[in-house]
């Protein structure tokens, strides 16, 4: 049961409150309060845009390792686990953008790559492991459907576009990856699961029998998905249950639910526009309060009733605030967030405490 917050340390010091009627409240306990067990955290290799976006007033980057220090001692110190999301990138990836760090931008060797991404990834997962917050779960990118490290690409860098066959060779840098998460854990009391995350049930068959094959990725343990019903719209709700079950069987791994949400308006509670809202309203599960509780509830159980492993909810502290992104200051999510627009928190952030059904073993 879990929820990604990555965005609390930066709404937090833009002046953002978290409340629980009308009290003022540290938002990790609270989510814990309320059920959760796992935070995710995402890790950007040097993002010098999240301080200088503010200016003269900026003092520090956010989502870069002592942002994410940060978010995983306030999330242990709480009493839950961590999902470490490594996107590989000075910026989001997701799967129309896939846009390497500026410090690697000069590699034109494969062997460079692979010995580049597996240092970065095993020193940030060893100086963690120092400080006795190595993560339960550990990403290999976010959202890869085609690849990794692939957007705008200087002359010469390798070629890890997945959806132009370039399955080898994107498959020796994540299975570079992969071992240096085993590599770093090997005196940890905390072995990480690694997750391979993909946007759009539609997308995993596709994907993990490629990277399966063609790749040669075999050794991870989760396959993460991206669902968010108003725009992954192929696989319906009512058949999202079977479609993981499959998955399962198919794969023999366990099978998560790493980013979803749902709002619980249309409104907005600044100028920064919304990501949904204009979309129609899936059947039975209007935007208000209730109808986003209900959804969480109903896909909560049908990943429990496939044999689904567990489910992150992308962002539920996004309120606004003087936070700053490159299209607007505030959120474009606060919508969709477990928290009304005054920062009390609502009933969706009770889904994760439901008595759900649980299939005998």
């Amino acid at each position: 049961m879990g929820a990604d917050l990555s965005y609390v340390n930066q709404v937090e010091d833009h002046e953002g409150v978290f409340k629980e009627s009308s009290l003022e409240k540290d938002p990790f306990t609270l989510f814990k309060d309320h059920g959760c067990n796992l935070v995710r955290v995402r890790l950007w290799n040097h993002p010098l845009w999240t301080r200088e976006i503010y200016g003269a007033s900026g003092t520090q980057m956010y989502s870069d390792l002592a942002d994410v220090e940060k978010t995983i001692k306030r999330a242990k110190e709480a009493g839950m686990g961590v999902n470490l999301d490594f996107h590989y990138s000075d910026t989001w990836a997701d799967p129309a953008n896939q846009t390497l760090p500026l410090a690697w931008k000069e590699i034109k060797d494969l062997q460079v790559l692979k010995d580049s991404i597996y240092e970065f990834t095993f020193h940030t997962l060893k100086y963690l492991d120092s400080k006795g917050l190595m993560p339960e779960m550990v990403q290999i990118g976010n959202e890869i459907n085609c690849g990794m490290l692939m957007t705008a690409v200087p002359s010469g860098f390798p070629d890890l576009d997945a959806c132009n066959g370039k399955w080898l060779a994107l498959g020796e840098v994540i299975n570079s990856a992969i071992q240096a998460v085993r590599d770093a854990s090997t005196a940890s009391l905390i072995k990480p699961q690694v997750i391979l995350h993909i946007a759009d049930p539609k997308n995993i068959e596709w994907w993990f029998d490629s990277i399966k094959s063609s790749g040669k990725v075999i050794d991870f343990d989760i396959i993460g998905i991206s669902y968010y019903p108003l725009w992954h719209t192929e696989i319906s709700f009512e058949n999202l249950e079977g479609t993981i079950a499959g998955i399962r069987s198919r794969y023999a791994k366990k099978v998560m639910i790493v980013e979803t949400a749902y709002p619980w308006t249309q409104e907005g509670n600044d100028n920064y526009a919304n990501l949904f809202g204009s979309q129609a309203a899936l059947t039975g599960f209007p935007f208000t309060q209730k109808g986003q509780y209900d959804f969480m509830v109903s896909l909560t159980q049908k990943i429990i009733s496939a044999g689904g492993s567990g489910i992150m909810v992308w962002e539920p502290a996004w309120i606004t605030s003087g936070l700053k992104t490159p299209w607007g200051s505030g959120s474009a999510w606060e919508n969709s967030t477990f928290f009304d627009f005054g920062g009390n928190t609502i009933p969706a952030i009770d889904f994760m405490n439901q008595p759900y059904t649980f299939s005998s073993p």
